[in-house]
């Protein structure tokens, strides 16, 4: 193989593995209009690397039911990476951990508490756990992070 075919092979190589890369890491992120800490979010994901598709929509409820969020799990935005669901204030890093747990169905912070990602609005600091549902049905803490 000449030296041109190998450059182009080797360019052709790394380009599709950036792009499939990129494309990992590529969520869908459901939110009202109006929501301020729903922006903050989708700055936080995109400063750790994620590409994020904002979808507004009219009927969060509707779209949390579709993606079977029980209510006892609900926050003001849902996200969707890789079939599975994101609802609420989840950190980066747990998303991308979830990537890695076939086992689970989607991840959630409940409620909307100071300091998680996107609610960093003064020095109000509260303890808040990243919750997993399993495709059992069942919950379980995947993180914990206590109030600072």
């Amino acid at each position: 193989m000449n030296t041109r075919l190998r450059i182009a092979a080797l360019a052709t190589l790394l380009l599709s593995g950036a792009a499939q890369a990129a494309d990992a890491l590529t969520i869908d992120v459901h939110r009202d209009a109006n929501c301020g800490c729903c922006k903050d979010w989708i700055k936080h994901l995109e400063s750790n690397g994620f590409t994020v598709r904002d979808h507004v929509e009219p009927d969060m409820q509707a779209v949390k039911q579709r993606l079977g969020v029980a209510p006892r799990l609900a926050s003001c935005h849902t996200g969707v990476i890789d079939g599975k669901f994101v609802e609420g204030h989840v950190p980066a890093a747990q998303i991308l951990e979830l990537r890695q747990r076939p086992d689970l169905l989607g991840l959630a912070v409940p409620g909307m508490p100071h300091g998680s990602p996107g609610m960093e609005y003064g020095p109000r600091r509260d303890p808040y756990q990243v919750i997993g549902l399993t495709k059992a049905g069942t919950e379980e803490v995947v993180a914990d992070y206590p109030a600072r």
